[in-house]
């Protein structure tokens, strides 16, 4: 039986692969795990090593550097993880590797020793790089080619990312801050446990994706391994790397959220409501939340604009959230502004920026995961979701150098350079368009495109 007859023969739920749902799930606890971590670590490092929940005592420029260099880390390490996977493992058994060594990272980070925290955090770095381009590269492959729902699946895995990331937020910031940093670090632990044991029992739902091409029966399979590349697919693959470009400048702004925005949060920013103060990593969860309550806002929108007939390519969608994203940045600004004023900030200019940048954030990222499985070659699939995360990475090394320069430059400064350099950007990008999508060669004009159709499966969801 041929793949795409296997994945024609899916058992559906709400109108997609059950198996989605498996990933889904193991996803969202794996983030739980990582955003869980990431929302306390920057602080815990900047807490002084004195008082009740005593953290190492760095500066904000050293906690800053760190977080940068970890975050570019934990995603470079998705090439490797991409070339482990397209070569030697297979997706499925790469995940399971990368959840197992997260497993044991985010345990051992709850020991309160020197040693714990750096092998911790080495850990992580090397099982984020095994799961993470692998299980979306799954995602991609739970559909035939040339399926419209694949955005939308994509967008609904990208909701389960965020519910994890939402609740890690809340819950581990939670008991990170107020009962002990390492706590939380191992509450983060016990999530990706959750993760790995939801992922064995879904596996029935998986047998047809994920699996080595060099042990495939499939004859295509396996001359997908040996032929060169077409010229094609060389443009495409071109195209792809263009439009990684906006993924640097995108992530290099937008993690802000965790080093220097988590900082002005903690430091400069009134947080009392109702006679109670809100802890400060709460604030991260707002990028969560609003993505679940608008993910599939967002992505029926751009459905039924493509129904129309109107511009809804991935490159314009990625090149418009850098642009929504930025501008969000100027309600930063504003905070600041308010701050140099009167000695602090209200809340509401957070909550402004995060819902810009959620929207950004929508436009871009869970259409590139979907772009990447619809451009990149069978045989380098991993290795090009891979390259994705690594820009990722860079973007968040940048946004680090970002926070760092604050420290000279001023906030004011960094976050209206931000916003003005990403809007002027994605308007240049814009006049291109037209030239990079003759790139992709007509990819996602492939789809299906008649209306009744695409009706009746908006309807099944």
């Amino acid at each position: 039986m041929s793949h795409e007859s296997n994945l024609s023969s899916q058992k559906m739920l709400f109108g997609h692969p059950i198996g989605l749902f498996v990933l889904f799930f193991t996803e969202m606890w794996e983030r739980f795990s990582y955003y869980g971590m990431r929302a306390i670590l920057v602080l815990y490092l900047v807490t002084q090593t004195g008082g009740n929940n005593p953290g190492l005592g760095w500066t904000d420029g050293e906690a800053l550097a760190l977080y940068g260099w970890y975050t570019m880390m934990v995603y470079v390490m998705s090439i490797p993880g991409g070339i482990i996977a397209d070569k030697f493992l297979g997706q499925k058994k790469s995940v399971y590797v990368g959840g197992v060594l997260l497993l044991f990272g985010h345990s051992i980070l709850a020991i309160e020793q020197s040693w714990a925290f750096y092998t911790g955090l080495v850990l992580i770095v090397l099982g984020v790089g095994m799961l993470k381009p692998n299980i979306s590269t799954m995602v991609g492959g739970l559909y035939p080619k040339s399926d419209i729902r694949r955005d939308k699946g994509f967008t609904l895995f990208y909701i389960g990312i965020n519910i994890g990331a939402f609740l890690s937020s809340i819950i581990v910031g939670y008991v990170g801050e107020v009962h002990g940093w390492h706590y939380g670090f191992g509450l983060a632990g016990l999530g990706m446990l959750l993760g790995l044991v939801q992922y064995a029992f879904g596996q029935k739902h998986l047998k047809h994706v994920g699996n080595f091409l060099g042990a495939s029966e499939n004859q295509a399979d396996k001359d997908a391994l040996k032929k060169p590349l077409t010229k094609i697919e060389k443009d495409r693959v071109s195209v792809l790397l263009l439009s990684f470009l906006i993924v640097i400048i995108f992530w290099g702004a937008f993690e802000q959220a965790g080093g220097l925005m988590n900082i002005y949060t903690k430091t400069k920013t009134d947080r009392m409501l109702l006679g109670q103060e809100i802890p400060a990593t709460w604030f991260q969860s707002l990028n969560a939340l609003f993505i679940v309550i608008f993910g599939t806002a967002v992505a029926g929108f751009w459905a039924k604009r493509k129904l129309k007939g109107k511009e809804a390519s991935s490159l314009f969608k990625m090149i418009l959230g850098l642009i929504i994203m930025g501008m969000g940045f100027f309600f930063m600004t504003g905070a600041v502004a308010q701050f140099n004023e009167s000695g602090s900030s209200a809340m509401y200019w957070l909550v402004l920026a995060y819902l810009f940048h959620t929207i950004g954030e929508l436009c871009l990222s869970p259409v590139a995961l979907s772009f990447i499985t619809k451009l990149a070659p069978l045989k380098y699939a991993s290795i090009m979701m891979g390259v994705y995360f690594a820009m990722t990475g860079f973007g968040s090394k940048l946004a680090g150098l970002l926070g760092e320069w604050s420290e000279s430059l001023g906030e004011y400064v960094i976050f209206t350079g931000i916003a003005g350099f990403t809007i002027v950007v994605g308007l240049l990008l814009m006049l291109l368009l037209k030239k990079l999508k003759a790139l992709t060669h007509g990819a996602e004009d492939q789809e299906i495109n008649d209306e009744k159709e695409l009706e009746n499966i908006e309807l099944a969801e």
